[in-house]
Protein backbone atom coordinates (compact mmCIF):
# COMPACT_ATOMS: atom_id res chain seq x y z
CA UNK A 1 0.00 0.00 0.00
CA UNK A 2 1.58 3.36 -1.04
CA UNK A 3 0.67 6.13 1.19
CA UNK A 4 1.83 9.99 2.09
CA UNK A 5 3.55 10.40 5.04
CA UNK A 6 2.63 13.80 6.82
CA UNK A 7 4.74 16.58 6.67
CA UNK A 8 5.72 17.14 10.34
CA UNK A 9 7.03 20.62 10.44
CA UNK A 10 10.11 19.76 12.86
CA UNK A 11 13.89 20.75 13.31
CA UNK A 12 15.30 17.36 11.78
CA UNK A 13 18.04 17.46 14.84
CA UNK A 14 15.48 18.01 17.78
CA UNK A 15 13.46 15.33 16.18
CA UNK A 16 15.98 12.88 16.02
CA UNK A 17 17.22 13.77 19.21
CA UNK A 18 13.31 12.90 20.75
CA UNK A 19 13.76 9.90 18.82
CA UNK A 20 16.70 8.68 20.41
CA UNK A 21 15.72 9.07 23.91
CA UNK A 22 11.92 7.39 22.92
CA UNK A 23 13.80 4.25 21.45
CA UNK A 24 11.42 4.47 18.57
CA UNK A 25 12.03 1.88 15.34
CA UNK A 26 14.02 3.01 12.50
CA UNK A 27 11.26 3.33 10.07
CA UNK A 28 9.60 5.73 12.83
CA UNK A 29 13.25 7.84 12.30
CA UNK A 30 12.97 7.48 8.68
CA UNK A 31 9.74 9.16 8.73
CA UNK A 32 10.66 12.19 10.61
CA UNK A 33 14.05 12.34 9.15
CA UNK A 34 12.39 12.80 5.86
CA UNK A 35 9.63 14.92 7.42
CA UNK A 36 11.88 17.20 8.10
CA UNK A 37 13.62 17.06 4.56
CA UNK A 38 10.83 17.06 2.04
CA UNK A 39 9.94 21.17 2.04
CA UNK A 40 7.32 20.16 -0.78
CA UNK A 41 5.39 17.62 1.20
CA UNK A 42 6.13 15.13 -1.54
CA UNK A 43 6.65 11.98 0.30
CA UNK A 44 5.70 8.82 -0.19
CA UNK A 45 6.15 5.31 1.26
CA UNK A 46 5.29 1.59 0.43
CA UNK A 47 4.84 -1.25 2.89
CA UNK A 48 5.01 -4.90 1.47
CA UNK A 49 6.42 -8.28 3.22
CA UNK A 50 10.01 -7.23 1.83
CA UNK A 51 10.17 -3.78 3.73
CA UNK A 52 9.68 -0.18 3.22
CA UNK A 53 10.36 2.13 0.31
CA UNK A 54 9.96 5.37 0.64
CA UNK A 55 10.03 8.53 -1.82
CA UNK A 56 10.59 12.28 -1.79
CA UNK A 57 11.93 15.01 -3.54
CA UNK A 58 14.84 16.88 -2.47
CA UNK A 59 15.49 19.67 -4.28
CA UNK A 60 15.93 18.81 -8.04
CA UNK A 61 16.29 14.61 -7.01
CA UNK A 62 13.65 12.40 -6.20
CA UNK A 63 15.79 10.29 -3.10
CA UNK A 64 14.49 6.92 -2.01
CA UNK A 65 15.47 5.00 1.65
CA UNK A 66 14.29 1.32 1.60
CA UNK A 67 14.09 -0.49 4.99
CA UNK A 68 14.22 -4.41 4.65
CA UNK A 69 13.23 -4.69 8.14
CA UNK A 70 14.35 -4.12 11.74
CA UNK A 71 16.48 -7.35 12.55
CA UNK A 72 20.33 -7.28 12.44
CA UNK A 73 20.59 -8.07 9.54
CA UNK A 74 17.93 -6.10 7.31
CA UNK A 75 19.78 -3.23 5.04
CA UNK A 76 18.85 0.88 4.78
CA UNK A 77 19.39 1.54 1.30
CA UNK A 78 19.54 5.62 0.08
CA UNK A 79 20.04 6.39 -3.15
CA UNK A 80 18.87 9.53 -5.75
CA UNK A 81 19.85 9.14 -9.18
CA UNK A 82 21.68 12.00 -10.83
CA UNK A 83 22.23 11.69 -14.56
CA UNK A 84 21.03 9.34 -16.66
CA UNK A 85 23.03 6.98 -19.01
CA UNK A 86 24.31 7.16 -21.88
CA UNK A 87 26.24 9.80 -21.34
CA UNK A 88 29.09 12.16 -23.17
CA UNK A 89 32.23 11.02 -22.71
CA UNK A 90 31.84 8.42 -20.18
CA UNK A 91 35.48 7.56 -19.72
CA UNK A 92 35.44 11.34 -18.25
CA UNK A 93 32.46 11.06 -16.18
CA UNK A 94 33.99 7.53 -14.74
CA UNK A 95 37.01 9.43 -14.21
CA UNK A 96 35.54 12.18 -12.39
CA UNK A 97 32.94 10.13 -10.53
CA UNK A 98 35.88 8.22 -8.75
CA UNK A 99 37.50 11.36 -7.94
CA UNK A 100 34.46 12.61 -6.32
CA UNK A 101 33.84 9.13 -4.37
CA UNK A 102 37.51 10.19 -2.92
CA UNK A 103 37.24 13.55 -1.81
CA UNK A 104 33.68 14.60 -1.09
CA UNK A 105 30.68 12.20 -0.68
CA UNK A 106 31.70 11.03 2.92
CA UNK A 107 29.53 7.20 3.62
CA UNK A 108 27.77 7.58 0.30
CA UNK A 109 29.45 6.92 -3.30
CA UNK A 110 28.63 7.29 -6.97
CA UNK A 111 27.43 4.25 -8.41
CA UNK A 112 25.11 3.11 -11.78
CA UNK A 113 21.84 1.69 -11.23
CA UNK A 114 19.93 0.04 -14.17
CA UNK A 115 21.81 3.24 -16.46
CA UNK A 116 21.62 5.80 -14.25
CA UNK A 117 24.38 7.31 -12.06
CA UNK A 118 23.19 7.77 -8.33
CA UNK A 119 24.34 8.63 -4.99
CA UNK A 120 24.14 6.16 -2.54
CA UNK A 121 24.53 4.79 0.65
CA UNK A 122 23.66 1.19 2.41
CA UNK A 123 24.33 -0.16 5.70
CA UNK A 124 23.15 -2.77 7.79
CA UNK A 125 21.00 -1.94 10.70
CA UNK A 126 22.55 -3.84 13.66
CA UNK A 127 24.02 -1.24 15.94
CA UNK A 128 22.13 1.47 13.18
CA UNK A 129 22.01 5.18 15.48
CA UNK A 130 19.14 7.14 14.96
CA UNK A 131 21.69 10.16 14.25
CA UNK A 132 22.92 8.09 11.45
CA UNK A 133 19.88 7.40 9.61
CA UNK A 134 19.55 11.02 9.75
CA UNK A 135 23.16 11.43 8.54
CA UNK A 136 22.90 9.13 5.64
CA UNK A 137 19.73 10.70 4.21
CA UNK A 138 20.72 13.79 4.09
CA UNK A 139 24.22 13.51 2.88
CA UNK A 140 22.45 11.31 -0.28
CA UNK A 141 19.82 14.11 -0.52
CA UNK A 142 22.43 17.30 -0.26
CA UNK A 143 25.12 15.41 -2.26
CA UNK A 144 23.00 14.56 -5.49
CA UNK A 145 21.26 17.63 -5.25
CA UNK A 146 24.64 19.43 -5.19
CA UNK A 147 25.87 17.65 -8.30
CA UNK A 148 23.08 16.65 -10.52
CA UNK A 149 22.82 19.32 -12.96
CA UNK A 150 26.64 20.46 -13.06
CA UNK A 151 26.74 16.68 -13.88
CA UNK A 152 23.93 17.26 -16.42
CA UNK A 153 25.19 20.38 -18.42
CA UNK A 154 28.61 18.48 -18.34
CA UNK A 155 27.79 14.63 -19.27
CA UNK A 156 24.06 14.84 -19.88
CA UNK A 157 22.77 12.63 -22.86
CA UNK A 158 25.36 11.51 -26.13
Amino acid sequence: MISQIPNLEVDNAQAVEELIESESSHQEVIETVISSLDQDNTAMVSHTDDGSLWKFQYGSVEVFVQLTGESDQDLLTVWAGVLKLPAKNEPGLMRKLLEMNWSGTFETCFSIQNDRVVVSSQRTVADLHPKEISRIVTLVANIADDNDDLLQAEYGGS
